[in-house]
């Protein structure tokens, strides 16, 4: 079998590019509140900004009972904040803000308690909105008297999280735009200029006219491929009726968010539906629809924050502790370019308790880092991103080329064409990561660049199933899952970064690169430091 070859062949003499905006790392994923007042989330948070170069953090509980928030006197909303402000201290000292998410509702004020997740979130709508919206209004001014306007003014407010999941919103959609409505008001209350968006949904379902299809899969279970989904017209719950319901009622929508998980099907809307994996271009395709109902829409200026998104939407996936799980994300950050406002990868860390904490170091856990702050390959990911330029200067399938300045860096990826599907979840054993693991054959990556600078030196790092991954360092300890201090020290060595190899730019200023790529590989060419 003759090896396929990713070749690049680019004269960067007269090749200045066009502005390229990282809109992969405005903004990343966080559990819930409470956990962030514990010392090793918050080093994680530093750790994963200094890596991935995160702008802002968006987490779950901002209000919930172990936040000590909500109080009345006399019958008058009173809260207390400090909790909250311990937390929202130790965020900006990381160089991070936050990406305010409204939710859920304190217990003294939900129409039902401890409705999900195993820290028992209010998953209900306020019982009395005048009262949550002199909740949010006394939140939001107390956070410009602390940090002042103008910090404030930087951040996002989002309205609640996936209400169109039941769990997560024991209530209707009219009801969901109410809290909307009151919310908006309150905040724009303090500060017009204060940023306002939802519905924060989750997640796209086929358009209403497969709906006999979609339940027949649904009640038969009907295994439908990659390109039968493709067929499909997915949409983003609610957001076309949100965008309505607020033009007719002249509410401010400064963004709109939801939720583009490859796996997930929400069939009706309200997460009746079941667990797959759809086609290898369903990031893109989401994001340049959601991109083309708000151009066309009553607010065509709103930003677009896709505020949840990873390879599947379980924190049971062992697939996120793969390679493959870094692939995707480069895989898909690179074919979406250009298509929203930010778009992200939810969670930075393992500490995260959706469904308590996790019984090993590697567990399937969402984060980028594990519980003990050690990178995993989908780290050096967005590490990777990171150090692209601020110019794209040229891209291809799998492969972009930037700079910054005189700066040139160029990434590559190794999405197996064996494959057809976003990374096929691994619930319950490891099987199915490894078998995805083990689809597909290396790729030789060709690279002959002219226009550098003679003598200067590029490394070529290379993350993949054998370098970069801490994982082959605790299958060799025997996967114990109680590791020792010793353990864990040589699991962080194993993963601080891939296979470098250096090359010189000639004299005649061509730089050429020739390397082997496994499959799932990522691989980051930049100039030596």
């Amino acid at each position: 079998m003759t090896e396929a070859t990713m070749e690049l062949e680019l004269d960067l003499a007269d090749t200045p590019g066009v502005p390229l905006d990282h809109f992969w790392s405005r903004v990343i994923g966080a559990g819930r509140a409470n956990e962030g007042l514990r010392a090793h989330w918050q080093s994680q948070l530093t750790q994963a900004h200094r890596l991935g170069g995160f702008d802002y953090v968006r987490f779950h509980g901002l209000f919930h009972g172990d936040m000590f928030v909500y109080r009345e006197v006399e019958g008058e909303v009173a809260p207390s904040f400090h909790y909250v402000d311990l937390l929202f201290d130790a965020i900006l000292a990381a160089g991070v803000r936050p990406f305010v998410e409204f939710g859920f509702s304190p217990p003294e004020l939900a129409r039902e308690t401890g409705t999900v997740f195993w820290w028992g979130a209010n998953g209900a709508p306020p019982t009395d909105n005048e009262k949550w919206a002199a909740l949010v209004r006394a939140t939001v001014e107390h956070w410009v008297a602390r940090y002042g306007i103008e910090e404030v003014r930087a951040w996002y407010f989002e309205v609640w999280n996936e209400p169109n999941l039941g769990p997560f919103f024991r209530g209707t959609r009219s009801e969901y735009f109410e809290l909307y409505r009151v919310t908006v008001l309150a905040v724009k209350g303090v500060d017009p200029a204060l940023r306002v968006g939802g519905p924060a949904t989750s997640n796209f379902v086929p358009d209403a006219r497969f709906d006999g299809e979609v339940e027949d899969v649904a009640q038969h279970g009907t295994v439908l491929t990659a390109p039968d989904l493709d067929a499909l017209d997915w949409r983003p719950v609610w957001l076309e009726e949100f965008l309505r319901f607020c033009a007719d009622n002249r509410l401010p929508v400064d963004f709109v968010s939801c939720h583009p998980y490859p796996t997930d099907w929400a069939l009706d809307g309200h997460g009746n539906g079941r667990k797959l994996t759809r086609g290898v271009e369903a990031t893109p395709t989401d994001l340049r629809r959601v991109r083309e109902i708000v151009d066309a829409g009553p607010y065509p200026r709103a930003e677009i924050h896709l505020t949840e998104w990873s390879s599947s939407s379980s924190s049971r996936d062992f697939t996120h502790d793969y390679p493959q799980a870094a692939a995707f994300v480069v895989r898909m950050v690179l074919a979406s370019i250009g298509l929203v406002d930010s778009l992200a990868y939810w969670t930075f860390t393992d500490v995260f308790e959706e469904e308590g904490a996790g019984r090993d170091p590697f567990h399937g856990g969402f984060g980028l880092l594990n519980q003990d702050g050690i990178p995993k390959p989908t780290m050096h990911a967005y590490r990777m991103l990171n150090a692209l330029g601020d110019h794209l200067v040229h891209r291809e399938e799998g492969l972009v080329v930037t700079r910054r300045g005189s700066d040139v860096t160029a990434l590559a990826v190794h999405y197996p064409e064996e494959v057809t599907l976003s990374v096929p979840a691994s619930f319950g054993t490891r099987d199915v990561a490894d078998r995805t693991l083990a689809a597909g054959q290396p790729k030789r990556l060709s690279v002959r660049m002219a226009g550098l600078v003679a003598g200067e030196r590029y490394a070529l790092e290379v993350v993949d199933d054998r370098h970069g991954w801490a994982m082959t360092e605790w299958t060799r300890q025997s996967r114990n899952g109680n590791p020792s201090m010793a353990d864990i020290a040589a699991m962080r060595a194993s993963a601080a970064q891939g296979a470098t190899t250096w090359h010189t730019v000639s004299d005649d200023g061509v730089l050429e690169v020739d390397a082997e790529l496994r499959p799932w590989a990522i691989a980051l060419l930049s100039r030596a430091r």
